[in-house]
Order: structure tokens, then C-alpha cells, then sequence
């Protein structure tokens, strides 16, 4: 990229996203575009929020692959056997690991209960507390932070490891990611202070040690380029197969729709017909992934309330610089 596209881009980073920390573009594996903004450098790890939801995606296509977990179709009670569903509760029985997914499984809150969440001892045994009544399956209902963290019960029932192990055996080694920690709070205080740092790392766990699943873990800028160049090679790296292809052309495709957005197993889809995709997190974190185009660009970015678009800021400045760029296959 010349100079002079260089500054535009930087100057509209500045001006319009501010809270940038992190931006890598790869096009057919190769870095076109690696910079870094307020101070954080390619070591700098961030928070990246419901990006996390796509790696769980991403876990759990491999544990399916590996014959921890049968299908998708299985009934998510199928792997909590001990756990009583209170008396009269008939659709929490009914829900399936594609509903939760898709995002359309119901849920007996009209707002996320946190404080509820946070101050348990056991943050799946509270999703589950608050899967189902009186919703109906198959209706789209984005669950930020609460609902997703059964998945985290299911991989660890399954599996025998902790997320966090398993997600470095078969993802973060193989990617060369460096090895993650956990991060538990023992208050709201701890909490407020690390979603406030800007130098964090790590997994959040709760109090047992379970993973979070809809946020809560750390990536820096690159590491996040290097989960979507892998999706986008359909799960090869340096010649060995990460995540099934199946798995990728399915969790990548639209499966359901909130009004004019498509969702494939807890990834945006952006484009069905063209496949572009996204993992998308608070603040405007984003991992894209343009099948066609061979692009993938990957933003981290500190939180801030009513970020603006990333995607609009992909598709309108950074791709129409990168789509006609050569590099060698």
C-alpha cells in the first residue's frame, strides 16, 4: 500500500475509531497491512469480547469432529443428566445445541440478570436456571453474555479438560497464540478494574473454573488474523486439518436472521451469497473473513459505548484499498 493510502486510512482510523488498537489485513496469507494505534503494540492483547463466541464455535466443531459431542441435534439436558428441571419447565428440555447456536433459543429474562450471573458460584447452573419458559424455539434472541457459557459446561463434560486447555491443544498451539491463564474475580471490583485495564490477558473462568463463552477472552490483533486465515484456508494450517472444513462451511453459513443480519453457529454471516463472515465483539472488535476476495482483516479495539460500525468501515475504506492488490499464491 503506498503512502498516501497509508496516511488516509490512519487518518480515518484517528478521526472516526478512535478506540482502535490493533488492525492486520492478510490477503492470500500474506500481511498487506499491520499497524497499531494509542499505544499497544503487536504483543498487546485485548478483551475481545463476543468475539470469543466464534472460537467457542469453533471448539465445538472440533470436539464434534473428535466424537466428544454426537451432534448438534442432541438436546443440551442430554449432558447436565444431574440437573433438575423445575416442575412445569417443558421447554428447556426441548432445546437443542443448534437452537443455542443459531440464537434461537428462549430464555425467562427480558434483560441479562448480571448481577444475578456474576455473584453465583456456578455460571453454567445459572444459564441453565434461565434456558427456556415461556419463549418460543426457533425465534432469534442474541444472548450476549449468559446463555452461551453452556457450551463451556458441555466441553469440559465431553472433553475431560478445562476450555481453556482443550482450546490450546487443538486451536491456540497449532496457530503458534501463546498460552492463555485463567482470569477469576473474586468481586465486582476485580471485574470493574480488569474490563478497565488496557494491558490485560488471559481467560475469564467462574468461580469452578469454566471458561466464559460469550466473552471474556483475550487475543492480540495477529492472533485474531490467524483464526480467520484459518477458517478461511477451511481449517488447514501448515498442511494440517484444525477445524473440519464441514464444520467451517456450516458455522459460516445463515442458519437465522434478526431483521436484516444473518447468523450462521455463533458467527455473522455478512454475506451468505458471497461468504463473508464475521466475529464480531464490543468496542469493534471484528475478525472478516471475504472467501472471494481471499481478504482477512482482524481489529482489536478498546470498549467503547456505541462503537461505530467496523464492517460498514471494512467493506467502504479498507477493502476497496486491498481488493486489487497482487501477491503471490
Amino acid at each position: 500500500m503506498n503512502q498516501r493510502k497509508d496516511m488516509c486510512l490512519e487518518k480515518i482510523i484517528n478521526s472516526s475509531y478512535s478506540n482502535t488498537a490493533g488492525i492486520v489485513v492478510l490477503k492470500n496469507g500474506e500481511t498487506l497491512y499491520e499497524n497499531y494505534f494509542n499505544g499497544y503494540t503487536a504483543d498487546s492483547t485485548l478483551h475481545v469480547f463476543s468475539v470469543t463466541k466464534s472460537i467457542i464455535s469453533i471448539l465445538l466443531g472440533v470436539a464434534i469432529e473428535k466424537g466428544y459431542i454426537r451432534s448438534i441435534d442432541q438436546k443440551v439436558l442430554d449432558f447436565f443428566p444431574d440437573y433438575e428441571v423445575k416442575r412445569g419447565e417443558k421447554t428447556i428440555q426441548n432445546v437443542t445445541l443448534k437452537d443455542m447456536l443459531t440464537m434461537t433459543a428462549p430464555y425467562k429474562y427480558k434483560s441479562e440478570p448480571y448481577t444475578e450471573y456474576f455473584t453465583s458460584n456456578n455460571w453454567v447452573n445459572s444459564a441453565l436456571d434461565l434456558l427456556g419458559g415461556k419463549g418460543k424455539i426457533g425465534e432469534f434472541r442474541y444472548t450476549p453474555v449468559i446463555g452461551p457459557d453452556i457450551f463451556s459446561g458441555i466441553l469440559v463434560k465431553t472433553t475431560g479438560q478445562s476450555v481453556l486447555d482443550f482450546a490450546t491443544k487443538y486451536l491456540f498451539s497449532p496457530l503458534g497464540i501463546k498460552s492463555k491463564h485463567n482470569v477469576v474475580f473474586h468481586d465486582k471490583e476485580e471485574q470493574l478494574a480488569w474490563y478497565n485495564d488496557k494491558n490485560v490477558s488471559g481467560w475469564v473462568a467462574d468461580p469452578q473454573g469454566i471458561n466464559t463463552a460469550g466473552w471474556g477472552l483475550t487475543l492480540n490483533t495477529m492472533d485474531m488474523a490467524k483464526i480467520g486465515q484459518l477458517c478461511l484456508n477451511k481449517g488447514m494450517w501448515n498442511n494440517k486439518q484444525i477445524i473440519p472444513t464441514w464444520w467451517i462451511d456450516e458455522s459460516t453459513k445463515e442458519h437465522s436472521r434478526w431483521d436484516k443480519l444473518s447468523y450462521g453457529y455463533l458467527w455473522w454471516v455478512i454475506d451468505d451469497k458471497e461468504h463473508i463472515y464475521a466475529a464480531l465483539g464490543d468496542g469493534g472488535n471484528v475478525i472478516y473473513v471475504n472467501t472471494k476476495e481471499k481478504i482477512v482483516v482482524s481489529i482489536a479495539a478498546t470498549f467503547m459505548p456505541g462503537a461505530k460500525d467496523r464492517i460498514k468501515f471494512i467493506k467502504e475504506y479498507i477493502e476497496p484499498i486491498f481488493d486489487n492488490c497482487v501477491t503471490l499464491e
